[in-house]
């Protein structure tokens, strides 16, 4: 028997989008000859953005997930916070790059924030309840 599955699911998906962000910051230091910093590039300079704010938000979504999970096993609402939250980073990282996508950016960070919030006021409500 698998424990945590949809952590588990939550975790790879994470490892694969910060894959990609991190490869198209490679692909603009390499294109620009830039090793280290930013060089002053936008570009870069949104790439490594929607990179960081993908760190700064996924661990606390994951360890949401997965005491969330601990305390509600195979929960598909949780399943669904958690491929809305990925799919709402996805839409950050291509909005960080502007042009036709760029309007991608506002619904990928409000996804964040409400995927992050409910999932909080989750974990509060369970904690309440025991």
């Amino acid at each position: 028997m698998t424990i945590l599955p949809i952590t588990l699911c939550a975790a790879a998906a994470a490892a694969a989008i910060n894959t990609w962000l991190s490869i198209r910051i490679g692909m603009i230091r390499a294109s620009k000859k830039i090793s280290i910093g930013d060089g002053g590039d936008m570009n870069l300079i949104a790439r490594m953005r929607a990179q960081s704010n993908f760190i700064e938000n996924t661990p606390i979504v994951l360890v949401l997930i997965a005491v969330i999970e601990l305390a509600r096993t195979g929960n598909p609402f949780l399943l669904g916070a958690a491929a809305v939250y990925m799919l709402g980073r996805v839409g950050h990282g291509m909005g960080m790059d502007g042009g036709p996508l760029g309007f991608l950016r506002g619904p990928g960070t409000l996804i964040t924030m409400l995927t992050q919030l409910g999932l909080g006021v989750w974990a509060v409500s369970i904690a309440l309840d025991m």
